[in-house]
């Protein structure tokens, strides 16, 4: 999952990202409003998290924004104020969900995961398709009942054609997804995680589509 972090502190926001990316996000994080929305109108996630107390641009204001170009991404946000008048604005302003700091790491993570299944129009929080069943939570991946060890990236990848199943996905949109904007990319990167994880769970699942990008097929009935 491609989250985008907005927060201005420094550590919190180290701090945010460092948990993030250990449970298995991939995190681009922004320090001010400004930036926050040239990003968000600029390039896609699947979740964002925001800060509400900004400079430059409030993360009220960034909301407002952003919900006004109907960017429908999911925005859970950060508040320093435990005040209802706080979170009713922000959910009023568009956002999905809110937490208060100080917050637990992983309920953060859990209310992030529960926002992108209600996006992905999923309510099983495990995803299943034929033989592959798929546990974001746990991060876990089985085949037949057998647990199944897959790289961060290669589970990235598969979360990713899973929810998409019967929908051709380009080499940027599944790039985007396993690589944050500090990552080094090689060239043909995607190429070696495609073929890492067609091995590891079988070449026919995952289907190339020449010059267009890769696919799973819609799980038969």
């Amino acid at each position: 999952m491609h989250v985008l972090l907005v927060e201005d502190d420094e550590l919190l926001g180290d701090g945010t990202r460092s948990g993030l990316t250990q449970f298995g996000c991939i995190v681009d994080w922004v320090k001010d409003g400004q930036i926050a929305l040239q990003t968000i109108l600029s390039k896609s996630f699947d979740a964002i998290i925001l800060d509400l107390g900004l400079p430059k641009r409030s993360g009220l204001d960034v909301l407002k924004a952003i919900r006004a170009r109907n960017v429908n991404t999911p925005v859970l946000i950060l508040t320093a104020h435990d005040a209802i008048d706080s979170r009713v604005k922000g959910l009023d302003c568009g956002a999905d969900d809110y937490l208060v700091k100080p917050y637990d790491l992983e309920e953060l993570c859990a209310r992030i995961r529960a926002l992108h299944r209600r996006s992905s129009a999923r309510t099983d929080p495990v995803i299943t398709h034929g033989r592959v069943v798929l546990d974001p939570a746990g991060r876990a991946v089985y085949i037949d009942g057998e647990s199944l060890a897959l790289s961060r990236r290669e589970f990235v990848l598969l979360q990713k054609l899973l929810e998409n199943a019967g929908r051709v996905l380009s080499r940027e949109q599944l790039n985007q997804s396993l690589y944050s904007w500090d990552d080094e990319i090689d060239s043909n990167a995607l190429e070696v995680h495609i073929h890492n994880l067609r091995r590891k769970v079988g070449f026919a699942l995952v289907r190339t589509i020449r010059g267009v990008g890769y696919m799973i097929d819609k799980a038969s009935d």
